[in-house]
């Protein structure tokens, strides 16, 4: 893994940088309400903020309906240090140490891809797919599980491949170790993740072995026990330290856990058919992958076609993967985001077969790049020309979009260029969507200083249509006591004056301001959650009647307004 000549130094120097792009990447516009995330985001915000007020790290705290013991106490206790116990709640604060794990993931999809292949190469195209997965970025930026789940169920199959025979025979420390790692896994996601990893340790041991049974048995059967064994004890020191542990068995182990495989129906029937049918589940690493889905489909294709040629790293990965398929087609629930934790050994796999696949599928994956890239660009036109005079795009946004637009001409015309850059027009899309995404958070997408200040410390009800949504306002009205009221039920500005003293309400970009209303402050917001009917509305070409709102923060004097808990999301 010696350092290379003169060509090799220029590779090394566009690998370089292109890593220093996936890092900026990743933390620029971190603070942004619209990056894309999942919706769990808000109630692990809420029952954190909650926790840190009450002054101890258990029993969690929650106002939520059915949902406090939702997630074992790492990834909330994780957002209370982030934050110095709450005193600087920031989505940055809580949502940093995500990036940090996903490029320290990454950082190990490097080292693995490198310590295989022998050449550093792979390893920088290993983390640069990693990377440019539409799931890595998805899930691996917000206040999320995910982040620290995928880092720390990878590693102890990094700890194995990468130090592989001393790894591997260990009698005692090895297995510690990993029972440590997965342990800390645990206690971020939950102890039903010891059957993919258990199922998968006994796989690669077994596969070591050469699948000689008995032999097997003998040798790294303990192992397996005292790598589980541990992992389990660490995860029970919750039911151990928290002071109330009738309540997480209650909450977390029968509903959290036991209740996703309560079919609500027909097992069979819903196994084989709809949304969460194993079918999707099958289509969920292309899923993941997003701009990368066809290159990472051939790499299956080339994986089966070469299947007695693999070597035993490769074969290894792939068990990895299978093992998470099979554990997670059992329960009811189905989701793509169940097999995140195979995607750093999928990247590493795409970067072993790099030179494998077939540059019609990179080309594939540059045409739907410069598609998307397409769509940001007309609805960034279309939206400045709708806000009228105001500016929400200067010149400087669109040199971004334009460099973005040129790297992808080169690739689709230059084939010798295609493998080396297709990673790193991925990355540049997602930029552009978060460039795209900034003036949602900047003057035009906040209330003025003036507005938070008057609203600091007073009763505010605002628009929400998922659980714990109301808990984003905090980071909008700082300091204001936020509620929700269930924006479904269609209340319009007339009906809120006369249930609410001070409170927040979305219409069209072209609807007129609420008449006879004191209208405190407005902002440019996006609407997410539309219903059916609205969406089929969009496909037809109605995108700005309910992609995009301007947000009214009005008060009505004299209206009594009274607390309801149940009118939120709750």
């Amino acid at each position: 893994m010696g350092l290379p000549t003169s060509m090799s130094r220029l590779r090394l120097a566009w690998y370089t940088l292109a890593t220093l792009l996936a890092v900026f990447t990743y933390f620029y516009g971190l603070d942004s309400q619209h990056i894309p995330k999942n919706g769990d985001e808000y109630p692990y915000a809420h029952i954190t903020r909650l926790t840190a007020d009450s002054g101890h790290l258990l029993p969690l705290q929650s106002q939520l309906d059915n949902m406090r013991n939702t997630k074992p106490p790492l990834l909330f206790w994780q957002g209370i240090a982030a934050t110095h116990w709450g005193q600087d709640w920031t989505l940055w604060n809580l949502r940093y140490p995500s990036v940090v794990y996903t490029l320290f993931t990454a950082w190990l999809v490097f080292l693995l891809g490198w310590k295989l292949s022998r050449k550093m190469e792979t390893g920088f195209i290993a983390l640069l797919s990693y990377l440019a997965f539409f799931s890595t970025y998805r899930y691996g930026r917000p206040f999320l599980i995910n982040p620290a789940e995928v880092f720390w169920f990878f590693l102890p199959f990094f700890t194995l491949l990468y130090w592989r025979h001393t790894a591997f025979d260990s009698r005692l420390l090895v297995p510690l170790l990993l029972g440590t790692e997965v342990g800390v896994g645990l206690l971020y996601k939950s102890f039903a993740l010891i059957a993919p990893v258990g199922l998968c340790l006994a796989w690669w041991y077994l596969h070591y072995r050469n699948y000689r049974w008995l032999y097997c048995l003998r040798k790294d059967a303990l192992k397996v026990a005292v790598t589980t064994a541990l992992a389990l004890a660490l995860f029970g020191l919750w039911f151990l330290l928290d002071p109330d542990p009738q309540s997480v068995w209650r909450e977390f182990v029968v509903g959290e856990n036991a209740g996703k495989f309560d079919p609500h129906g027909n097992y069979l029937l819903k196994f084989l058919w709809g949304g969460s049918s194993v079918w999707a589940l099958v289509l969920g690493y292309p899923m993941n992958a997003g701009l990368l889905a066809i290159p990472v489909a051939a790499v299956f294709f080339i994986a089966w076609r070469r299947r007695v040629l693999l070597m035993d790293a490769e074969k290894m990965l792939w068990i990895w993967m299978i093992a998470l398929f099979i554990v997670f087609s059992l329960p009811s629930q189905r989701s793509a985001r169940y097999l995140l934790e195979a995607m750093p050994g999928l990247a590493v796999l795409c970067a072993l077969n790099w030179q494998r696949i077939s540059r019609k599928a990179f080309v594939v994956s540059l045409v739907m790049m410069a598609g998307v890239l397409a769509f940001i660009i007309f609805v960034s036109l279309r939206l400045q020309h709708e806000m009228g005079g105001a500016e929400l795009y200067g010149p400087m946004y669109w040199v971004l979009p334009g460099l973005t637009a040129a790297l992808i001409l080169i690739a689709l015309f230059i084939p010798k260029l295609t493998g080396a850059v297709v990673n790193v027009a991925a990355l540049l899309v997602l930029l552009c969507f978060a460039a795209f995404l900034r003036p949602f958070d900047g003057a035009y997408g906040n209330y003025s200083a003036a507005v938070q200040q008057y609203a600091k410390g007073r009763d505010v009800w605002v628009p929400c249509n998922f659980r714990a949504h109301e808990e984003g306002y905090r980071f909008i009205l700082p300091g204001a006591q936020v509620h929700g009221y269930h924006e479904n039920l269609g209340l319009n500005a007339a009906a809120l004056a006369a249930k609410y003293n001070l409170f927040a309400v979305q219409m069209p970009l072209q609807d007129k301001d609420c008449a006879g209303c004191k209208v405190l402050g407005q902002r440019l917001d996006i609407r997410s959650r539309q219903s059916d009917s609205e969406v089929k509305q969009m496909l037809k070409g109605e995108v700005f009647q309910h992609l995009f709102v301007k947000e009214l923060l009005i008060e009505v004097p004299g209206v009594n307004s009274k607390v309801v808990a149940s009118e939120g999301c709750r």
